[in-house]
């Protein structure tokens, strides 16, 4: 019950965050809205990340509730490596332009309001694209396990 609760709220901060984006003001570098509706964190330091990528946690999953939420910012040409969650995960994405792939199959193009699920126990990767930032609220279900990390995204994965 409380994992569909933390579900619910996160789909309504979504909604939340998607209508009010045409209020933002634009940072004309690539685009990053100046007025984020969630906070962009802290620098990510893990070597699980290639690039700069900020991480601000919203909620951190827990006995009673293993489903963690967080905001990740991804500056243009930073990804994560890939990786698994025996649980699954959900992206919301809020803003910019980003990829998302799944092993053995072709790089999606992710823009504001798309919204991805992440297979239980299938390896996959996600960031930024080339020259756009990209945000994401990541919902992760840890209750069978932590995320997986495997190899990292070689440039010709990226660029394909």
């Amino acid at each position: 019950m409380k994992n569909k609760i933390t579900v619910m709220i996160v789909c309504l901060a979504f909604v939340v965050a998607i209508n009010s984006c045409g209020q933002q003001k634009v940072d004309t570098k690539d685009n990053l809205s100046t007025n984020m509706v969630f906070p962009q964190g802290e620098k990510v330091t893990s070597e699980n990340f290639k690039g700069t990528v900020y991480l601000k946690m919203f909620i951190a999953g827990d006995s009673i509730n293993p489903t963690s939420i967080g905001n990740v910012t991804f500056e243009p040409g930073a990804r994560t490596k890939w990786h698994l969650h025996p649980g699954g995960q959900i992206l919301l994405v809020i803003d910019g332009v980003g990829y998302y792939q799944e092993k053995g199959q072709s790089k999606k193009i992710l823009h504001k309001g798309d919204v991805i699920k992440c297979p239980p126990n299938v390896p996959h990767w996600h960031g930024a694209s080339s020259d756009k930032h990209f945000v994401q609220v990541a919902v992760t279900n840890r209750h069978l396990g932590e995320t997986v990390w495997l190899e990292e995204v070689t440039d010709e994965v990226y660029s394909k």
